[in-house]
């Protein structure tokens, strides 16, 4: 990694293809409890999801997938990483994905978050997403535990 912020360089989105997987599961390893394996990701980009990395030169910020269905667009992962969290690249992917889910004539984005997850819940809803339900025993908590998901939408027309 560079030592230069990520403020003072150019930042741009670049598709996340097959060669990247190493680098993002890496990132998923360091983020979260249960992160997304090597498996998830290929399987993503093969299914032709829409996948973007958020770079600074070459550094990766952060990263997306979503998955185009009717009139919809399901976020699947939305990912900081850790050491530039809290910096609004967040925000910038959410925006960068909104944008393109207007331009696929989507009608709504969907998301779940982990019900414990307030501070993205946070960011969710200072980009406009509403809850609209929870998803029981959703996501992988360890020991044998779920953890419910909130289910969070934004209208896009």
């Amino acid at each position: 990694m560079r030592s230069s912020s990520p403020a003072a360089v150019e930042v741009q989105f670049a598709p996340l293809l097959a060669e990247h997987i190493d680098a993002v599961v890496q990132i998923e390893q360091r983020a979260y409890a249960h992160p997304w394996n090597r498996t998830n990701f290929a399987d993503a980009l093969q299914s032709g999801y829409q996948a973007q990395m958020l770079l600074a030169e070459e550094t990766v910020l952060g990263y997306f997938v979503a998955m185009e269905g009717v009139e919809e667009v399901h976020l699947l992962n939305i990912t900081v990483a850790p050491e530039f969290q809290r910096q609004g690249w967040s925000r910038i992917m959410l925006d960068a994905l909104t944008l393109w889910a207007r331009g696929r004539q989507a009608q709504w984005l969907w998301l779940e978050v982990r019900v414990g997850n307030t501070r993205a819940m946070h960011v969710y809803e200072a980009q406009g997403y509403a809850r609209v339900g929870v998803r029981k025993d959703y996501y992988p908590a360890g020991h044998g535990k779920r953890e419910d998901a909130v289910v969070m939408g934004l209208k896009l027309v």
